[in-house]
């Protein structure tokens, strides 16, 4: 019988079996590339003017393709020069997916294993690596391009590139089998709330009661896992904020798009090479409190911000919105729970629970089904705390069916939210048809 550790080498070894004429191309590109860097080593020529440097570089480049690939026909010889451009200004292999608008995230395993999400779904695809010092001198330049480093002493690293997508690289030797490099990327257009109703996102009576929701200026978290949504509703949310309110946006790493006039972006900021300038959410989100803010959106609660973030939210700034990484709704709770209490200031558990119930009104779970579509899976209400426990209850629930398990209905439990009174108040429309235990089938 195989031991496991025979079979991960076989499905590893399955995977890493490059077409040799492929490989030949990279491996003699990178040769190229050396060749070239060496060259500009030398050069005097004038590289302020960008526009002339880059002539002058893709002239040399090709002299280059046309000597050490001559045993290569005209078509792949362009094909040669093109990628050698990427290798020099762009991302080397991966440039292409990179330019592929369907693609929304890119990860290497290893040389010959780059996979790609499209449509929620992971495939591999045919693009390789020379080897793992390709990748590496690639993550290197990546890390370059946004100020950082990555190298033995500093093998990891988390930034965002010019056009928001989000990197992420781990080298040895804290990546055993070589380095690692995930890249998150964003659409440059987000999706609007009624783009998400058509493609089955939600209901059009979920999207309504959020919508009132936003207007009357309720805080609420929206929970899920990795690649779930998150940002992707919080984003087309913030369009029912008004004009008129200033909204503080608090990252780790920029992504948010929110499609308001009078936003400001706030970025949090890691050590330097001295091992200090540190700058974490929790300092950002008190500072926030200083910018005259309507709105504070922290785009993932993840520490002891919580609990700043809660103040803000019990003091003044209502409507606030927060993400959160959890499985279900009564997780994200506990979990809000436990970053709290790593402000480090001992506060009984209900007295938190009673926190999080006063400045939290509504909890919103998104997920990501098996085939890749993500949904609005529950809209609950945190009614208060009873015997020092939360009131959750439903106010809309995805029903899968349990044969699929990918399609359903979107229900209206019949519960009839506290809220509601609020919304009215504030002058949202609030139709009792929204809570009328009603179902809406989706595909």
């Amino acid at each position: 019988m195989r031991t496991i550790a025979a079979k991960q080498q076989e499905l590893r070894h399955s995977v890493s079996r490059p077409d040799p004429v492929e490989l030949d191309f990279q491996q003699l590109k990178v040769a190229i590339h050396e060749v070239l860097v060496e060259s500009l080593n030398l050069s005097t020529g004038d590289i302020t003017n960008e526009a002339g440097f880059a002539d002058e570089l893709r002239g040399l480049g090709k002299e280059l393709c046309d000597l050490k690939a001559s045993h290569y026909p005209t078509e792949k010889r362009e094909r040669l020069l093109s990628e050698l451009m990427d290798e020099v200004f762009g991302l080397g292999p991966l440039e292409r997916l990179v330019n592929d608008p369907e693609v929304t995230d890119i990860l290497v395993n290893s040389p010959f294993e780059v996979h790609v999400e499209r449509h929620g779904q992971l495939e591999l695809t045919d693009v390789i690596f020379a080897d793992n010092d390709h990748i590496l001198r690639t993550v290197q330049r990546i890390a370059a391009r946004v100020g950082r480093r990555v190298d033995e002493t500093s093998p990891m690293v988390d930034a965002r590139l010019e056009d928001g997508s989000r990197i992420n690289a781990v080298i040895p030797p804290l990546a055993i089998d070589g380095p690692l490099l995930s890249i998150r990327r964003f659409s440059a257009e987000p999706l609007r709330l009624d783009t998400m109703i058509d493609n089955g996102s939600l209901s059009s009576d979920m999207a309504d009661f959020l919508i009132g929701a936003v207007d009357a200026g309720m805080s609420f978290l929206i929970s899920g896992g990795t690649g779930a949504g998150k940002t992707t509703l919080l984003n087309a949310l913030s369009e029912f904020i008004s004009d008129g309110e200033r909204v503080v946006t608090i990252e780790d790493s920029a992504e948010l798009q929110l499609q308001n006039r009078h936003v400001v972006r706030l970025e949090t900021r890691t050590n330097n090479t001295e091992g200090v300038g540190a700058v974490d959410q929790r300092n950002l989100v008190r500072n926030a409190l200083r910018m005259r803010p309507d709105r504070i959106m922290v785009g993932e609660v993840r520490g002891a911000e919580a609990l700043d973030m809660l103040q803000a939210m019990n003091s003044g700034h209502e409507g606030s919105l927060s993400t959160i990484h959890a499985n279900d709704t009564r997780e994200a709770l506990a979990r809000l729970e436990m970053m709290a209490a790593m402000a480090g200031f001992n506060l009984p558990v209900p007295v938190v629970r009673q926190y999080i119930a006063a400045g939290i009104r509504l909890i919103v779970h998104v997920a990501r089904l098996k085939n890749g579509e993500r949904k609005v899976v529950r809209i609950s209400e945190i009614a208060g705390v009873e015997d020092g426990e939360f009131i959750v209850q439903d106010v809309f629930r995805f029903e899968r069916d349990e044969i699929t398990t990918t399609t359903g209905a979107f229900r209206s439990t019949g519960y009839l939210p506290r809220c509601r009174t609020r919304m009215k108040a504030a002058g949202v429309n609030v139709s009792d048809w929204w809570f009328s235990n009603s179902s809406q089938p989706v595909e």
